[in-house]
């Protein structure tokens, strides 16, 4: 479970930059490094295997009806992907140590920083999709909280929101993208996905699947048009920017398409879609770095170039297009991260980031000078440098494809371009910041070197810059192989990583691009006079105003469907429902189908014709709301016995039972209400409701006479057949609420409970005014608990309470169970509130309703844990017969205890919401008049 540590490290050692903040600004650092280093020794000790070729697959079933499984996976491609995460990110916690301020919250910020870590080593190592796309969100969200560290600045909030919407909204399309791939290949498990290209490409969903992963990928890599959002981005702390566009954020995007390469790539869609745009932002970004004032937006606009450099490559129909790719990846974290790093270290020095301003900084930081030009350098793609071996290797790749007919030329001319500006603003870096005569205004002077400390991470990064450009085969050669086999499944093509390969055309595309910066930077004022006449867009304000728009739309539609009408969402909802089954019965030639229906007696027609004449009735006096509830209570007691007409006894007894609390509930509430209902709708509006109603009900007739008289298949049979054998109850309708589907059942008391603990919510302390007369002006009877009532609830009482006992007994072989039972004890208790009055019901049961209902919820939870100490699964009853002397044989269930959970939440949720209607009514005032 070696794997498995190195994802949990991080995330357990969240907690440790907070502890050892109290000891000091270094302990912290310490705290935060900790973690990472072991996880960077764990993963170094798979080195030999992952180089080998060989591919660590751990696997734990979690949710496997849903293809989730807790499955990771280390192969080339994720050993150096967490590795560069791992470590960058110490070097990068290094630097944060002397970069942050005394008055900054540093153990937050190294807890938010961990939390990244852990999300994207979660990214890197995922075998399942499904669970990669998981922390593929996180990394969304902890990216959001470290963008947005400095909260105190408008800039940085607002540049978190604006990742986290487009990132959020790549996630969206990716979640869509993924699901689309388990239902083509049936399987969420990337070795599986990864052999069934094939079958992939040859699936019609294939372009969805390709377009909605793409949307994922480019809105993570802000890849063109999606790119607005990296630059805002720079508001974080120089850090963050280090390490998210180095290692981490940024790459999880390319980091998709390697993964998925060998199964989505190989068709026209992946090399027209990816390659032109990995073009577009690779010129977009290349040309607007130039024109940026800001240090770290100059280095924002240069990693979306590098990121479409990436993306092409990996777009390109080439064999070597994928290892170019990845050896650029490599090349570029070590140079941007140290470019960052020089970058903060110059603003933390100096003030400003305004490259303006900020000049002749040779003479004053001679040592991060130097490291921050040979970084420069590197990007710019000179050679002895890492950059240069990759660019050569991507001018070579961009000369072998044959993407565009007779202008494939285009795509090398545009590159070479894009390389010139790419030397153009490293020369801008180089030139303006540490050359180009004095400082102007620095908010800090003099300017000096930073902590010996600080720019260590820096020189590491640097080194390997000059190593790797200069003796690849003995740096990064087995490493690059080990990615680019975990990427193209072992399938690698022939390359090579010498620092000369003759004079041939990539060199000389080199050279033009070197000679083509030269020109373009010595042309810059030129150039800076033309761009600023060009109309300025803020990214950050067209977002706003988008979003803006976005939300002014949603409410304009909220206004127009929610307008508070209980009409309007009936109508809207019936009108919604009508069109459904028109759609639905459109199809049918007849709507009588083969099935005979069931003959209809003398008795059934009255209870029907009463039943329809009562709920007609309903709607007639609905505005007196006395009598509409007293002929509703009629529809509910004649659903019953349809109920019972149809053998269905225990649905009787609970629609009973329902409509007794129910009614209670009702008078109690009307008790508050005027007696009428005033008339607010128009005549026009009561005959479109008419309208809608007859046409909803006929509808929904004729849907019922389809249905009716065709034959079905019902899952009635199976629980027929295993009632007894599997649930051990004759009862088939509380087996399947206490056993089959007790899970549903766990989840319904759960939310009785909590919306009774809500209702108590809202009516606690509230006291409303207590009628005094009624409706008709008379004064409401002095006698307030009647002597009728009062005794004949000392009577019933205990009668139902030995009925509950009786129902609830019986209930797993004859009609009853938990839920009528709890009902029928909550109507005999609230009958004493009714006739006692509230003061003298409570002093004779001092219970706590909540403590009842939340008890019920954690018996009946509890009894489906506890069939996980016997390796069953959750909520997994079990049965038994046991014999007694004098008694005999009988029989036991754990069900019961399910059942007793049920009738506990039942009374418990039921009287907290009824007794406290009670309590509404209790008004001094009231008392001394009555």
């Amino acid at each position: 479970m070696a794997l498995a540590l190195i994802i949990a490290l991080p995330f357990l050692g969240i907690c440790l930059p907070l502890f050892f903040e109290r000891f000091g600004r270094s302990a912290c650092a310490f705290g935060a490094g900790l973690a990472p280093l072991m996880a960077l020794i764990l993963l170094m000790s798979k080195r030999t295997a992952v180089f080998a070729g060989e591919v660590e697959l751990v696997t734990m079933p979690w949710l496997p009806e849903l293809g989730l499984n807790l499955s990771l996976r280390l192969d080339g491609l994720g050993f150096l992907f967490a590795l560069l995460i791992l470590g960058i990110g110490l070097l990068v916690i290094l630097y944060a140590r002397y970069y942050l301020s005394k008055s900054e919250p540093m153990g937050r910020f190294f807890s938010f920083f961990l939390l990244f870590m852990g999300a994207m080593l979660g990214v890197v190592l995922s075998e399942n999709l499904l669970l990669m796309l998981l922390f593929w969100e996180l990394t969304s969200l902890s990216s959001f909280l470290l963008i947005g560290f400095w909260n105190h600045r408008s800039d940085a909030r607002q540049g978190a929101r604006m990742a986290l919407t487009v990132t959020g909204g790549g996630g969206l399309a990716l979640l869509a993208g993924i699901l689309l791939i388990g239902h083509i290949v049936g399987s969420y498990e990337l070795t599986t996905v990864l052999a069934s290209g094939d079958l992939i490409r040859g699936s019609s969903l294939y372009p969805v699947t390709l377009i909605l992963i793409l949307l994922g990928v480019f809105t993570k890599s802000a890849q063109f048009p999606f790119h607005f959002w990296l630059p805002q981005a720079m508001a974080a702390p120089t850090p963050v920017s280090a390490f998210l566009h180095s290692a981490t954020m940024v790459k999880a995007g390319v980091f998709l398409l390697a993964r998925l390469y060998p199964a989505l790539s190989d068709s026209e869609w992946w090399f027209y879609m990816v390659s032109l745009t990995g073009l577009a932002t690779l010129l977009i970004g290349a040309v607007m770095a130039l024109f940026q004032h800001d240090l770290k937006g100059l280095l924002a606009y240069s990693t979306i170039s590098h990121l479409g450099l990436i993306t092409l490559l990996f777009g390109l129909d080439s064999r070597l297009g994928p290892v170019a790719a990845i050896f650029h990846i490599i090349n570029h974290a070590t140079f941007k991260a140290s470019l960052f790093m020089a970058a903060g270290i110059i603003d933390h020095e100096t003030g400003t980031r305004d490259m303006r301003r900020v000049n002749g900084m040779l003479k004053y930081m001679p040592h991060t000078a130097a490291l921050a030009m040979v970084a420069s350098l590197a990007m710019a793609g000179v050679p002895l440098l890492n950059g240069f071996l990759s660019k050569e290797m991507f001018f070579a790749e961009t000369l072998d494809q044959h993407l565009l007919g007779s202008f494939y030329w285009t795509i090398p001319a545009l590159a070479t371009l894009a390389s010139a500006f790419s030397v153009a603003y490293s020369l801008r870096f180089v030139h303006d910041v540490f050359f180009n005569g004095e400082p102007v205004d620095l908010p800090k002077y003099p300017p000096h070197e930073p902590a010996r400390y600080m720019k260590i991470p820096v020189e590491i990064l640097v080194l390997l810059c000059l190593l790797v450009g200069t003796v690849p085969a003995y740096t990064v050669a087995p490493l690059l192989a080990a990615a680019v086999a975990g990427s193209l499944g072992g399938d690698v093509p022939e390359y090579s990583l010498a620092i000369w390969h003759g004079f041939n055309l990539p060199l000389a595309m080199s050279f033009v691009a070197l000679g083509g910066g030269l020109l373009i930077y010595s042309l810059r004022k030129w150039a800076f006079r033309w761009y600023e006449g060009l109309p300025r867009v803020d990214s950050l304000h067209v977002f706003s105003l988008v979003i803006g728009n976005i939300a002014a739309t949603a409410r304009w539609i909220t206004v127009r469907m929610e307008n508070g009408s209980l009409q309007r969402y009936l109508a809207l909802m019936l009108v919604s429902s009508l069109l459904v089954v028109v759609y639905a019965l459109t199809p049918l030639q007849s709507l009588r189908g083969s099935a005979p229906l069931t003959p209809l007696d003398g008795i059934t027609v009255v209870g029907l014709v009463i039943l329809a004449l009562s709920s007609a009735m309903t709607v007639i006096f609905h505005r007196q709301r006395l009598m509409a509830l007293m002929v509703l209570s009629v529809v509910g007691l004649f659903v019953a016995l349809v109920f019972a007409r149809f053998s269905a006894p225990d649905l009787a007894l609970t629609q009973i039972s329902v409509e007794v609390v129910t009614i209670i509930l009702l008078i109690l509430a009307l008790f508050f209400m005027p007696d009428r209902t005033p008339v607010e709708s128009s005549s026009l509006r009561s005959f479109r409701d008419l309208i809608i109603a007859s046409t909803f009900g006929t509808m929904v007739a004729l849907l019922a006479y389809a249905v009716l008289t065709r034959p079905y298949d019902s899952i009635a049979s199976f629980f027929l057949e295993n009632s007894v054998s599997g649930g051990g109850g004759t009862n088939v309708v509380n087996v399947i609420l206490v056993d089959f589907r007790g899970f549903d059942t766990l989840g319904e008391i759960a939310v009785l409970a909590v919306a009774a603990v809500g209702i108590y919510g809202l009516l606690h302390g509230l006291r409303l005014p207590h009628p005094i007369r009624d409706y008709g002006g008379r004064l409401w009877s002095a006698d307030r608990h009647p002597m009728a009532l009062d005794t004949l609830s000392r009577v019933l009482l205990p009668m139902a309470l030995l009925i509950s006992v009786f129902i609830f007994l019986r209930g797993h072989n004859l009609p009853g169970g938990g839920f009528i039972a709890g009902l029928i004890t909550a109507i005999a208790l609230i009958l004493q509130y009714i006739s006692h009055g509230v003061v003298w019901s409570q002093e004779r049961q001092p219970y706590s309703y909540h403590g009842i209902a939340g008890l019920g919820v954690l018996i009946a939870g509890l009894t489906g844990i506890g069939s996980w100490l016997f390796g069953r699964p959750f909520l997994t009853s079990a049965f038994g017969h046991f014999h007694l002397p004098l008694i005999g044989e009988f029989e036991l269930a754990t069900a019961m205890l399910f059942d007793l959970g049920v009738y506990l939440a039942v009374v418990g949720a039921t009287l907290l919401i009824l007794s406290n209607l009670g309590h509404v009514s209790q008004d001094e005032s009231c008392k001394e008049v009555l």
